[in-house]
């Protein structure tokens, strides 16, 4: 029955008519509502999607699931997933569903599954819920049927919590009169990036702003798909430029010298504004760059590294007493905000810093080491991996090993990282190193016991 979907324990997503299909979307979303219904006394679920062509259709069947098992359905309509996750804290309800394939192409869609805490299921959270989809669980009679309520103001609540951050200083912001150019690649960012960015005095150039979700690009904010975007920072003299993926919880930067800098930055620049208010380590997955390593060290702290996954940096950040977590892929998580990535918060932390630092993007930039981050994207072998790892520690016997999300490598200046996606039947190698040059290198020797399985 899932054989062309990706399931996991806080989603499942799969291509629109090809696997994923209004049934799917119903069977999952009704499960969850009886799950999450028998963990707690309230009965509200929150409902909210991103901008994709097939939102609208998967979000009346979801919906309609609900309220078939009993659940009354608190709907925030095209929302950022952060948004959807703030609803869930303020509302007091027993989970939400957020219909999003983040950063997957257009063909794509996903049904995210988010606790009671708002955070997205953990491991043990995800295989109850999934035990229960399986169930023959009971529907509701015609008297006990879910309402539905709809919720005008999340958007506008972010916003505001955002801005109410005790070290985010709007006045000064605001003083400052960024010019900013802004490519929210059609997705659900244009509800709210263009306006946070108005009320922090910004003067904002705009491409793609559209929430219509006919991406007029690949999705996912990664340097090699915002050639537009540093254009338009070059032609419009803007002093940063930012884009975000289709549910707003990535944010990708582009230099006042009109150059993407890589997504891994966001999360090193939030750091950097961040340690300076707050002690604590900072929380990164295995796959972000070292450069966050160099902030943290300046600040006087450390990098603790977690799987990847929001929900397991998330965690990790609470038990550790994180100052600031996130991901390499442009997710920023500030627990005093909400334990999820957030790029409306990365934007005001930007702000905040290069209000602070009184100096362009580029020279701040310029302050630090130089590393190169490569990426590949492999089809995952039938095989199983774990002849993959064996071989890659045999060819490495001098990294440091860690076994937590796959396999990294890792030396005094440089990485790899051997996993499988979660979202995607893909497998990721990804490896950072001082230079270009070496970054390729390492990557191809990583991929050397992949190909022999192909």
């Amino acid at each position: 029955m899932y054989e062309r979907l990706m399931v996991s324990v806080s989603g499942v997503r799969g291509r629109v008519g090809d696997g994923l299909t209004p049934e799917i979307i119903t069977r999952f979303a009704a499960g969850f509502g009886a799950w999450a219904r028998a963990r707690g006394k309230s009965r509200t679920v929150v409902v909210g999607r991103d901008s994709r062509v097939s939102g609208p259709m998967f979000h009346r069947a979801t919906i309609a699931a609900l309220q078939s098992v009993g659940c009354n359905v608190l709907d925030v309509g095209l929302a950022p997933t952060p948004t959807i996750q703030l609803a869930v804290e303020k509302s007091h309800a027993a989970g939400g569903l957020a219909i999003t394939a983040s950063h997957n192409p257009i063909e794509w869609n996903a049904l995210k599954f988010i606790g009671a805490s708002g955070l997205f299921l953990d491991a043990e959270e995800g295989s109850a819920m999934r035990a229960v989809v399986e169930s023959d669980f009971a529907y509701a009679t015609w008297d006990e049927l879910g309402t539905v309520t709809q919720d005008t103001d999340a958007i506008a609540r972010h916003i505001d919590r955002v801005l109410a951050l005790p070290f985010i200083q709007v006045d000064r912001i605001r003083q400052r009169a960024f010019r900013i150019a802004l490519d929210c690649a059609r997705g659900a960012g244009g509800a709210i990036i263009p306006a946070l960015l108005e009320r922090l005095g910004c003067t904002t150039t705009g491409i793609h702003l559209e929430t219509d979700g006919k991406f007029p690009r690949p999705p996912e904010p990664v340097a090699a798909n915002l050639g537009e975007l540093e254009r338009l920072v070059l032609h419009s003299g803007a002093d940063v430029g930012l884009a975000t993926d289709p549910d707003v919880d990535r944010l990708a930067l582009v230099s006042d010298e009109g150059r993407a800098i890589g997504e891994d930055w966001t999360l090193a620049l939030a750091a950097r504004l961040a340690l300076r208010y707050r002690p604590g380590p900072v929380v990164a997955n295995l796959s972000t760059s070292r450069i966050v390593d160099d902030v943290a060290a300046e600040a006087g702290t450390r990098v603790i590294r977690a799987p990847v996954g929001e929900v397991n940096v998330a965690l990790r950040m609470k038990a550790e007493g994180a100052a600031i977590g996130g991901e390499g892929n442009g997710g920023v998580i500030l627990s005093e905000l909400h334990l999820g990535r957030d790029a409306p918060l990365g934007v005001a932390l930007l702000l905040q810093m290069l209000v602070e630092d009184g100096e362009s993007l580029s020279r701040v930039l310029a302050r630090y080491p130089k590393y190169s981050i490569v990426k590949e994207k492999l089809d995952r072998p039938n095989a199983p991996l774990d002849t993959v790892y064996s071989s890659l520690r045999a060819s490495f016997p001098d990294a440091v090993v860690d076994t937590q999300d796959g396999l990294r490598l890792a030396w005094k200046d440089r990485w790899v990282h051997v996993r499988p996606s979660g979202t995607e039947p893909i497998v990721r190698v990804i490896a950072e190193a001082p230079t270009d040059e070496e970054a390729r290198e390492l990557l191809a020797r990583s991929r050397v016991p992949l190909d022999a399985l192909r």
